[in-house]
C-alpha cells in the first residue's frame, strides 16, 4: 500500500499541495447503494474551514467540493469516489524566503533532504494542514456509511487549549462527556469548538493573547464514538488502537494519542483501572470505561474514547533562529503568510473523519458491513 493511502478495504488516497491548483481525495471500497451527495461532504468541510474567526487563519477558502465519480442518481456505485476542492486564495509569494530558510517546527528540512529539494515548500506543500480537507472529504463518506449501516456516530470537541481546560457536566474536569458526548450544538456554538461555554471564552482569550504576541498555542481534542459493536478490529498489528493512532498521527500537528484512561491509568492500581463487567437490559457492558472501548485491539461495545494532543502552530510571526539550508549558515526567519495561532479549533471535524475512516474500514474488513447496502 502506498504511503499516500490509508485503509485495507476502504482506502483513502489524498493528493494536492497547499498552494497548488487543488487538493483532493479518492475513496475506494465504499459499498454500493449508499445515499450520497456533495451536500453530505460539504457539511463536514464547512465545519473544518475557519470562516471569519479571529482565532484562525486569514486565508479564506470556500472549499466547495466537486464529486467527480463513484456516485450515480444519488447512490454510490461501488466505484472509487473522486472528490476535490480548488485552492482559490493562494499567495505563494509569501513563501519565497522559506525556499532556503527552513521554518522551525515544520517539515521543510527533512522534506528537502528526502526529496532532493524538489518538494513544493510553499505553505508546506503536501505536508500542509490544508490537506486535512482531503481527510474530511473521505471521512464524511465514512461517517455516513457507519451511521446508515450500523448506527455509529463520532463526535470530537476541544477540551484544552494552552493551560485552559474544559469542565464536563459534573464540573470536575474535561473527561466527563465520555459516557455520552456533548451535542453538536454545544460543540459548534463557539469559535474554539468547546462544549463548556465558560472555558471556551477563556480559551478564545488565550488564543488571541498569543496571537497578539506573535505566538501560538496547542491543545487537546477528545473524541467519543457510540454505537460501535463489539469485536471490531484486526489484531495484532491491525488492532483498532494501532490503526486509529496511525490515522490520527497523519493529521499535521498531532503529537500524542491516548485511549480511555490513557497515561493517567498508569498511575492507578489494576483494581482501580479494570472495568467490571455487568449485564444491563440483556446486554454485556462495563460499569466503567477506562479501556476506552478497546481491549486486545478489538472494540468492546462500549464508547470508543480517545484524546489527541496538538502541538502549538509552528508558523509564528516572532523572529526565530534557523539556518539557510543552501548557504549552510545561521539565519533569522520571521514567517510570513496567513496562519492559525492555534490549530485546535479546526481539528474536531478532522478527528471525527479520521476515526470514522478507520472504523468503517474495519467494519468492512470484519464483515460488519456488506459490499452492497
Amino acid at each position: 500500500m502506498s504511503a499516500g493511502s490509508l485503509g485495507r478495504r476502504l482506502v483513502l488516497t489524498s493528493f494536492g499541495e497547499s498552494h497548488g491548483k487543488c487538493v483532493g481525495a479518492v475513496l475506494a471500497g465504499c459499498p454500493a447503494g449508499l445515499a450520497l451527495g456533495e451536500g453530505d461532504v460539504q457539511e463536514m468541510l464547512d465545519l473544518r474551514r475557519p470562516g471569519l474567526s479571529a482565532v484562525s487563519t486569514a486565508r479564506k477558502e470556500g472549499d466547495a467540493v466537486e464529486m467527480l465519480s463513484g456516485v450515480y442518481r444519488g447512490r454510490t456505485t461501488g466505484a472509487p469516489i473522486a472528490m476535490l476542492v480548488r485552492n482559490e486564495d493562494q499567495r505563494p509569494g509569501a513563501y519565497g524566503e522559506t525556499a532556503s530558510k527552513v521554518r522551525p517546527g515544520h517539515s521543510d528540512y527533512p522534506a528537502m533532504v528526502r526529496y532532493g529539494g524538489f518538494n513544493d515548500h510553499r505553505g508546506g506543500g503536501h505536508f500542509s494542514g490544508r490537506l486535512t480537507a482531503t481527510h474530511v472529504m473521505g471521512g464524511a463518506v465514512a461517517r455516513k456509511l457507519l451511521r446508515e449501516a450500523l448506527g455509529v456516530a463520532t463526535r470530537s470537541y476541544t477540551v484544552r487549549i494552552g493551560d485552559v481546560a474544559a469542565d464536563g457536566p459534573g464540573g470536575k474536569g474535561g473527561r466527563l462527556w465520555t459516557r455520552r458526548p456533548p451535542p453538536a450544538s454545544a460543540v459548534y456554538s463557539n469559535e474554539v469548538r468547546c462544549p463548556d461555554a465558560a472555558a471556551a471564552a477563556r480559551m478564545r482569550e488565550a488564543v488571541l493573547a498569543a496571537k497578539k504576541g506573535g505566538d501560538s498555542l496547542g491543545g487537546v481534542v477528545e473524541s467519543v464514538t457510540t454505537g460501535l459493536p463489539a469485536g471490531v478490529g484486526e489484531p495484532m498489528f491491525g488492532s483498532l488502537e494501532s490503526d486509529v493512532s496511525r490515522a490520527l498521527y497523519s493529521i499535521p500537528s498531532v503529537k500524542g494519542v491516548e485511549f480511555g484512561s490513557g497515561f493517567a491509568g498508569s498511575l492507578r492500581r489494576g483494581s482501580e483501572n479494570n472495568d467490571p463487567y455487568a449485564v444491563r437490559s440483556g446486554r454485556i457492558v462495563t460499569a466503567t470505561n477506562n479501556a476506552g472501548g478497546i481491549l486486545g485491539g478489538l472494540s468492546t461495545g462500549m464508547p470508543l474514547v480517545l484524546r489527541a494532543a496538538f502541538k502549538p502552530a509552528s508558523s509564528i510571526s516572532l523572529p526565530q533562529r534557523t539556518v539557510d539550508a543552501r548557504a549552510r549558515r545561521p539565519a533569522v526567519l520571521r514567517v510570513g503568510g496567513r496562519h492559525d495561532p492555534c490549530v485546535v479549533p479546526r481539528a474536531p471535524p478532522v478527528v471525527d473523519c479520521m476515526v470514522s475512516l478507520v472504523l468503517a474500514d474495519h467494519a468492512l474488513t470484519g464483515g460488519f458491513i456488506g459490499a452492497v447496502l
